[in-house]
């Protein structure tokens, strides 16, 4: 029995990517026969995988997980795989909603609103749909899918957690610096709201530390929303305090959760949002926006706010590193939480899942 992947684009350092390759590593694992199969494949990555046009392992003793998060001319490719016998499993990570780039990127807008279309052709074609979060599940049944399981991310928490165990970082005392220190990690994206952390930020520094720093860790998805990012930056006068990193070597992403504070995420659209679970692992507590996917990512662990008036945030954040009990409970409530998605059970998890389906596939054809 084969059971193999395939996706859109295949990049190294990416949630979906490197989810991807532990799905393999898991399916190998349990005995399967699996590749991964792709139409942009980074060149880093090229060993890893194979074109999907090469594909030609059609048959009911083969089985296709298709990760699902855009756009992509796979669609009508695995039509033609379902025609042929082969069963398709989709893999929900979700689509941005076209209406945060529609301003800014026209062109990105109508692409995520070709997968949206793409979404619900997918559904007939679909034997299994598994999906990140029940943000996503829920999105999947609105699109007409059947039966949908929640199957988590697969995510290697093992250097967060090593990072978390120094001391240094649950005591800030323990280390010399000058005000606190703010996080945001992810693509600069409008969803993702950067602008309303950049905004919160100034207030901070106003009225709370005129010391605090903020570090933005992420490639951009929208060049023109970076560029409004970056002026809203100069205009708030904010230059000397905030730094914009692009996509950084893991190290350096390492280094830059065990500097921070505290990890502010204001975004309005997740599907999941491995950050989150990077920053509590390390020892690193969460303000965020109860919005979507967060809430579920990040339980009773993080500082939820339903309110994003620069203000309100700012207070929040506050009240959060003033209080060094209320920090360490949401320290040891963040390591705690991110411990539930250890990868060892979340791949145990996703193959039982699909082990459980074939066995069930196998009685309906008797």
């Amino acid at each position: 029995m084969r059971v193999d992947q395939c996706l859109p684009d295949f990049a190294k350092h990416d949630a979906i990517g490197n989810h991807v390759l532990r799905v393999r590593d898991a399916l190998c694992d349990a005995g399967y026969d699996s590749d991964i199969w792709a139409d942009r494949i980074d060149e880093r990555l090229a060993g890893e995988s194979k074109r999907y046009e090469d594909f030609a392992k059609d048959g009911p003793d083969t089985v296709l997980i298709y990760h699902l998060s855009t756009d992509s001319t796979m669609t009508r490719w695995l039509e033609d795989r379902d025609r042929a016998g082969t069963r398709v499993i989709s893999y929900y990570h979700n689509i941005s909603p076209s209406k945060y780039f529609r301003r800014w990127e026209p062109r990105i807008a109508r692409r995520l609103d070709e997968a949206r279309e793409q979404l619900v052709k997918l559904a007939p074609v679909t034997s299994l749909a598994l999906a990140a979060s029940s943000f996503n599940r829920d999105e999947l049944v609105d699109a007409g899918y059947g039966s949908v399981i929640v199957a988590p991310l697969l995510v290697d928490l093992t250097p967060f957690d090593q990072l978390g165990q120094d001391s240094s970082v649950n005591n800030p005392s323990a280390r010399e610096r000058a005000g606190s220190r703010w996080l945001f990690v992810g693509r600069i994206a409008p969803n993702k709201c950067q602008h309303d952390v950049v905004a919160a930020f100034a207030v901070y520094r106003r009225l709370i530390d005129p010391d605090a720093t903020l570090t933005l860790v992420g490639g951009p998805s929208s060049y023109r929303y970076l560029q409004a990012v970056r002026r809203l930056i100069v205009e708030l006068g904010l230059e000397g305090s905030v730094r914009q990193l692009d996509n950084v070597a893991f190290p350096q992403l390492l280094e830059e959760y065990r500097r921070a504070d505290v990890l502010v995420c204001l975004s309005e659209h997740e599907g999941f949002c491995v950050p989150l679970l990077e920053a509590m692992a390390a020892g690193v507590p969460v303000v965020a926006f109860r919005a979507a996917a967060v809430p579920e990512t990040v339980g009773d662990a993080a500082v939820l706010v339903d309110d994003k008036d620069p203000l309100h945030v700012a207070h929040a954040v506050d009240d959060l590193l003033r209080d060094p009990d209320h920090r360490m409970k949401m320290i040891a409530r963040g390591r705690s939480r991110a411990g539930q998605f250890r990868l060892s059970e979340t791949s145990h998890q996703l193959v039982s899942e699909v082990n459980r389906w074939l066995r069930a596939e196998s009685l309906a054809s008797r």
